[in-house]
């Protein structure tokens, strides 16, 4: 009598094991997550959600379904961005992180930065299949529409990301070089709305500088400079970085993802060494490519589309290298410091003393 085959048992199987397309799967799922905070976003949830409501009372307020809105609140609870407490039905509230980034009225707000953020890379990537047949336009927009689209951004999304993460990592950066205490001229290059000077002069009193936009966006950073009451000590000057004089005689030259924009990168680390004071220093922060694979999947997707566009982002130690063998002096890197959109690379170069 001849037996039934078995099937095999699978004895080595780990049944909790997470699959390897479950890391195809995170990828869809993050992409919805994403919708779902921009959507929040859009119709200002986190400016309702400081205390604890159900579902039906925020469905009231933003003219929502209720159910569809209960199930939505339990979506972003589950992104850890709203908290919940035990009664049935739940009630939902702001974590932490939401309260001070989410909510229109909190002072370091980056929520229309992060809506902007949304918006490029969802259009990236709906025209990524047009670009790899086609290329990516390469249009050279007029010095007056760069000077505009600048000029919306400082006002706007660049300035909230400065409040909320570049101002505190700057001063952190620059109270540690050795020069610091002997600061006094700065130019902030590419300044947009000039809030990391401002956060500069106040740290150091003796600090006055510069802040080089173009026209339009140079006059959102004399606005608040004004504000800030530091108008003898700063000022912002309107030019064009790639054609302009930039001045001379800068203890420190603060130069933030401006450097992917130029037209000639090599020419540019030239003049900016003929800017600085003898024993002057220029500190750059921009994103590189890291060699590491799980390193550079944080900045290879946000960065993209700059890249299709031909702008300049270097492999890692690429700038570090182009500044020893053009003869600055005393260069050094700082990998991962922490940033709006992904950690970036600092790198820190000196002019010799006379």
């Amino acid at each position: 009598m001849t037996r039934p085959a078995t099937r095999p048992q699978p004895h080595d199987l780990h049944l909790t094991t997470a699959h390897p397309l479950q890391a195809c799967w995170d990828l869809q799922l993050g992409g919805l997550g994403a919708d779902a905070l921009h959507l929040a976003l859009a119709h200002g949830l986190f400016d309702h959600l400081q205390q604890f409501k159900a579902a039906a009372q925020l469905a009231q307020a933003l003219d929502w379904h209720v159910e569809s809105a209960d199930y939505f609140l339990e979506l972003l609870w589950s992104l850890d961005l709203l908290e919940r407490d035990a009664q049935r039905p739940a009630r939902y509230r702001n974590r932490p992180l939401a309260d001070r980034h989410l909510r229109s009225s909190a002072a370091q707000y980056c929520g229309d930065a992060l809506m902007f953020r949304h918006r490029v890379l969802r259009e990236t990537g709906a025209q990524l299949d047009d670009y790899l047949r086609n290329g990516m336009p390469r249009r050279s927009p007029t010095t007056a529409q760069l000077d505009q689209g600048w000029a919306n951004a400082a006002r706007l999304q660049i300035a909230q990301e400065q409040r909320a993460v570049t101002c505190d990592s700057a001063c952190a950066l620059l109270a540690s070089l050795p020069e610091y205490p002997r600061l006094h001229r700065l130019l902030d290059l590419g300044g947009g709305p000039g809030l990391v000077a401002i956060a500069l002069a106040r740290q150091l009193p003796a600090l006055g500088g510069v802040v080089f936009e173009y026209p339009e966006t140079a006059r959102v950073a004399a606005a608040n400079i004004d504000a800030a009451g530091l108008g003898t000590r700063l000022s912002a000057r309107g030019a064009d970085l790639d054609s302009d004089d930039i001045g001379s005689g800068y203890d420190l030259i603060w130069c933030s993802s401006v450097l992917h924009f130029v037209h000639d990168l090599p020419a540019t680390l030239q003049r900016l060494h003929a800017a600085l004071a003898p024993g002057g220093v220029l500190v750059c922060c921009q994103a590189e490519v890291p060699q590491a694979r799980h390193m550079a999947a944080q900045v290879l997707p946000y960065y993209l589309h700059m890249r299709l566009q031909g702008r300049h982002v270097l492999a890692e130690g690429e700038l570090a290298a182009l500044l020893r063998d053009s003869g600055w002096r005393g260069v050094e890197q700082i990998d991962g410091v922490r940033y709006p959109l992904t950690p970036v690379t600092a790198v820190i170069a000196r002019k010799a003393k006379e």
